[in-house]
């Protein structure tokens, strides 16, 4: 049986969070970093809250450097957001040698044509943290949803059991 963690002072249970998930706009800065150079920051994102689920941030394609995102062919479907559609990551190590170029396939995903609840998100793109040098919400390095599957951020202020897989929770203590 899955034992949901009570909050303390500050967080939230991510089982309190609703199904259909909810869309919020979040100005808690978000940077990411891969390979020595700041791939995403912004203070204008738009995260979704979906029960067993620690927050996704979709941030704007304004404040991305897109000319590092390249589209792959990988299609997905989401019951309430649509169809996304994925990107490849390709960075030069921050050197400028080019001894270091490293890149990830299908590492961040977005909504071009997106349902009517989550019009908001239209090509705001979301990362998986895993692989990436840091994350960071509101200055907190992220934990990155248990899995290969999901891609929810987890910060302090949340508390789990998380979903990681079908049918599958993690407890994570950082």
């Amino acid at each position: 049986m899955i034992q949901r963690l009570e909050p303390g002072s500050g967080q939230a249970s991510v089982w309190d969070y609703p199904r259909p998930p909810r869309l919020e706009v979040c100005d808690r800065p978000i940077e990411i970093v891969f390979n020595g150079v700041t791939i995403a920051a912004t203070q204008r994102s738009q995260r979704v809250l979906e029960t067993t689920h620690p927050p996704v941030y979709y941030i704007p394609p304004e404040d991305i450097q897109m000319q590092y995102l390249v589209p792959t062919s990988r299609r997905s479907f989401c019951e309430w957001k649509g169809v996304a559609n994925y990107y490849r990551l390709a960075v030069g190590d921050a050197s400028g040698l080019g001894k270091g170029d490293r890149q990830l396939d299908d590492i961040a995903w977005f909504y071009p044509e997106p349902t009517e609840a989550f019009a908001a998100l239209r090509n705001h793109v979301a990362f998986y943290a895993r692989p990436m040098d840091r994350c960071t919400v509101g200055g907190e390095r992220v934990i990155p949803q248990p899995g290969n599957f999901y891609g929810g951020w987890i910060t302090s202020d949340i508390v789990g059991p998380f979903k990681s897989g079908p049918g599958l929770y993690e407890s994570v203590v950082e």
